[in-house]
């Protein structure tokens, strides 16, 4: 927790500041109040005494009364302003570190898990932030100064007052030992329902049309039952605790009274009003020490679940960046040129290598594309060159320098990245298509670029035309639909190299071969790699490179390779016959 409250900044410590003055001012105007008490007590019980002066003493009262609710509403103001400061600002970094990481990094710690982190977690220290702040300076202020007040007023009192802050510790510690391990189990569990819930969602046509609904809900009320029985377990636990903290609160104040009550009869006719005012007095100083106790209990029921958020959010706050930033930020002539120098690359943690030893180079205009069974490391190679994970072994230039030597903004610039799965964002069609450039684009190439992509016709049929709303993840849209937007949003950046990754899978023949003949025109000066299952969609590329478990199998065009490369040979004739393959 504490690590994590480093992140607050000079404001936010001024705010912290402040707020101790005010709760040292609340702290003392509620302990002055027993002072004018005992004052008011002797002056009702004396001869002589004056209304005036019974009335200016409890005026003192209210006023310190009055003055600690003023401090009070300033401090929860302050208090509330801060925490939520403070989560806005970690949720920002959080999230800004989530952005930063690769594939790798998000893997290890889990989608659902940085999810939780991200809101639950920031949320469980915004909680203790805006009540146990407050709570954690005014116990122990309250404690150590009414204490100090009580310390010599009665040896017995004091003695009984001692007995119970250790009752009230001990149960403290004991319920402490025992719920903190479960606030460890209650974020995890959270975690597994939010990847229950995450999985159920994405897949719900799945799940639907394989009629699984009621192997998904048992799922669920197993993790959401495990996470309830845990959470019962706690409250449960930390339930015991406000009973006995006033069992022993009041029967504080009745041992009290009762020994102040023996203690009067047994005194002289002069002190007895001494001691009953004393009696008034330590009875109040000694339930302002239990309920600071009290107070102490009430963060101990939020701290835990706190701590525990906290030390996650600073497990993603300190991992590791594996793809971290190169000192270029400015391109050299040569736009365009790829190369490959021996690149092998296996995931964190895996024992084989998934890619080995790939060597290849295209120049600037050039069209490369990669075939090969499922699972050959098609997707994996291209990946690697916006850097979404680093080679293992090798290099990777562009433009004739090592991609890690690049800014990533920079190296990402010269990338138009179509994924094998389209990711469309809520919004609406042009600014999907337009998404993560810099400069605002005319609306001709925006036109254009869907018109490269085949995807003008059907924009301009819908009523919206440009402006069509698209649902989330484009749920409004058919698949095909969406792997042309997603062509259109590489195409409008003009890079200097084109990735499809297996992007023309949804397309049927006759569009598949317009957007290429489209593609092949207005991509001639840039490289474009291209990862395809279909034959007919690199046949005219100007290299093939054949993968089969990770390694080049071969290398060269497409009437070459059936020549030189059974593999190649043997995924061609599994999709055209002989004399298509001959007339192609």
């Amino acid at each position: 927790m504490f690590k994590l409250l480093k992140n607050l900044n000079k404001k936010d410590i001024l705010m912290i500041f402040i707020s101790f003055l005010l709760i040292w001012a609340q702290v003392w105007l509620e302990l002055k109040m027993p002072d004018y008490m005992q004052k008011i007590t002797v002056l009702v019980k004396t001869e002589g005494s004056l209304m005036k002066d019974i009335l200016l003493n409890g005026f003192y009262m209210l006023s310190c009364a009055f003055g600690s609710l003023v401090s009070a509403i300033i401090v929860g103001y302050i208090v509330a302003h801060l925490s939520s400061n403070f989560s806005l600002n970690i949720r920002s970094k959080v999230f800004n570190k989530v952005c930063d990481m690769s594939m790798s990094e998000v893997h290890k710690l889990e989608t659902s898990s940085l999810i939780t982190r991200t809101t639950n977690d920031i949320t469980q220290v915004e909680m203790f932030l805006s009540m146990g702040l407050q709570l954690l300076i005014k116990a122990p202020l309250t404690a150590i100064w009414a204490i100090t007040k009580i310390l010599n007023k009665s040896v017995t009192w004091s003695i009984y007052t001692a007995i119970s802050v250790a009752i009230l510790l001990t149960v403290i510690g004991i319920l402490t030992i025992i719920v903190v391990p479960r606030f460890k189990m209650i974020q995890k569990l959270i975690d597994k329902v939010n990847n229950t819930i995450r999985e159920n969602l994405t897949g719900i046509r799945v799940v639907r049309a394989f009629n699984a609904e009621k192997y998904e809900e048992n799922k669920f009320n197993k993790v959401n039952k495990n996470l309830t029985n845990t959470q019962m377990f706690t409250q449960k636990s930390f339930s015991i605790m406000a009973p006995i903290m006033y069992l022993v609160m009041h029967t504080l104040a009745l041992t009290i009274y009762l020994t102040g009550a023996y203690m009067i009869d047994g005194a002289n006719l002069s002190d007895k009003l001494t001691l009953f005012g004393n009696m008034i007095v330590f009875s109040s100083y000694a339930l302002q020490v239990i309920m600071s106790f009290l107070m102490l209990a009430a963060i101990f029921m939020i701290w835990p679940r706190a701590s525990v958020s906290a030390k996650r959010i600073n497990e993603v706050l300190d991992e590791d960046i594996s793809i971290v930033d190169g000192d270029i930020n400015k391109s050299n002539k040569n736009k365009g040129e790829l190369e490959f120098k021996n690149v092998s690359f296996k995931y964190p943690d895996a024992e084989d290598y998934l890619l080995k030893n790939i060597s290849f180079k295209a120049k600037a205009g050039e069209t490369i594309a990669f075939i090969g069974s499922t699972g050959c490391g098609k997707s994996t190679l291209v990946n690697l060159i916006p850097r979404f994970y680093d080679a293992t072994d090798g290099e990777i230039l562009i433009d004739g320098i090592n991609i890690k030597d690049y800014k990533q903004e920079l190296l990402h610039d010269k990338i138009g990245y179509v994924p094998q799965r389209p990711v469309i964002f809520s919004g609406d069609i042009e600014s999907n298509v337009i998404y993560g450039c810099h400069k605002k684009v005319p609306t001709n190439k925006v036109l254009e670029a869907l018109d490269v992509a085949q995807a003008l016709d059907f924009v301009m049929s819908l009523d919206g035309k440009l402006k069509t709303h698209i649902a989330q993840s484009g749920t409004n849209l058919s698949g095909g639909q969406k792997q042309r937007i997603a062509i259109a949003r590489a195409i409008v950046r003009d890079p200097e190299i084109y990735i499809f990754d297996d992007s023309f899978s949804a397309l049927d023949y006759k569009t598949d071969t317009n957007l290429r003949k489209k593609l092949k025109n207005y991509t001639k000066s840039a490289t474009s790699i291209i990862v395809a299952q279909r034959i007919g969609t690199i046949m005219n590329a100007d290299q093939i490179i054949v993968l089969d478990n990770g390694k080049c199998v071969g290398h060269g065009t497409h009437k070459e390779l059936l020549k030189t490369c059974e593999v190649y040979k043997q995924i061609a004739l599994s999709q055209l016959s002989k004399e298509e393959l001959e007339n192609a």
